[in-house]
Order: structure tokens, then C-alpha cells, then sequence
């Protein structure tokens, strides 16, 4: 008869440790972001903005933009407006997809790339003066191996 109540307690154990590791997680995000959020890097793009370029630099080809959104942590309707801001501006541009003509593809213009490294030098020292400042090489590299776990975890399950 103890076995189901000592599995009982191990559950809520293992639930309560889940939720404060992603409470922790979260936490973590927002003061990083919070502190990204405060540098001059961001004269030329907003961070959301930099985001879908940062997302389209990462690609050998033109994207869909539902493909993009499951990159960026926007909206649809959200990033589709993002996206018209950024073709107005000449960061990014549209043409057709060649298999489908009724979908649209966006891709990083030259002075969306510009732009995107330009940003990205600032941005991704600021990253790496926080991540290592706080974490060991041995820390970063457990980090990264489990935040790809949970990635690929909840990748196989949607």
C-alpha cells in the first residue's frame, strides 16, 4: 500500500522541481532580455524585428512566412505586419513561391543583411559578455545541450 502513495509524493516532487527549473528558465529570460532590451545596438531594427532577420540570415533560400513564425515568438497576424514594416523599409523582400503561387516567400534584402550583421556584432557580444560572465564553458555547454533536449522534445510533440 505505500508504493502508490511514495510514487504519489515522487510526482508532485518531479512536478513542483519541473516548475520551479521553468519558472527559473523564464525568470532568467526576462532579466537577459530586459538587459538587451537597454543597448544602443538596437538604432537600426527593434529586437522583434532583428529577430525575423536574425531568423531569414539563418536560411539558404526564401521562406514562408508561416515557416518564419515558428521561429520568432509572434503572432501570425503579428508577424505579418512585422514583415510588411520590414518590405516597406527594404530590410526584407517578397516574390512568389515557385511551387505555389498563391503563397508569398520573404529573404533578407542586401540592406536587410547589412543591417542584421551590423546588429548582430553588438547584440551577440552583449549575449556572450552575460552568458559567460555568469556560466563556465563546461555551464554553457550543459545549457545549451538541454535547452536543444526540450527543444526537439516539444518539436516532437506538436
Amino acid at each position: 500500500m505505500t508504493a502508490p502513495a511514495t510514487t504519489s509524493r515522487l510526482t508532485r516532487g518531479r512536478t513542483a522541481l519541473a516548475n520551479e527549473a521553468w519558472e527559473a528558465v523564464l525568470t532568467a529570460y526576462a532579466e537577459l532580455m530586459r538587459d538587451f532590451a537597454s543597448e544602443e545596438v538596437w538604432c537600426d531594427a527593434s529586437m522583434r524585428e532583428y529577430d525575423v532577420l536574425y531568423t531569414l540570415s539563418k536560411c539558404d533560400e526564401p521562406q514562408r512566412i508561416t515557416e518564419l513564425g515558428r521561429h520568432v515568438l509572434l503572432s501570425q497576424p503579428g508577424l505579418s505586419r512585422l514583415v510588411d514594416r520590414l518590405v516597406e523599409r527594404g530590410l526584407v523582400s517578397r516574390c512568389v513561391d515557385p511551387g505555389d503561387a498563391r503563397a508569398v516567400h520573404v529573404q533578407l534584402t542586401q540592406e536587410g543583411r547589412e543591417v542584421q550583421r551590423r546588429i548582430g556584432r553588438g547584440h551577440g557580444r552583449s549575449v556572450a559578455e552575460a552568458m559567460t560572465s555568469a556560466l563556465t564553458d563546461e555551464e554553457l555547454t550543459q545549457l545549451r545541450a538541454l535547452a536543444t533536449k526540450l527543444v526537439s522534445t516539444a518539436r516532437e510533440h506538436s
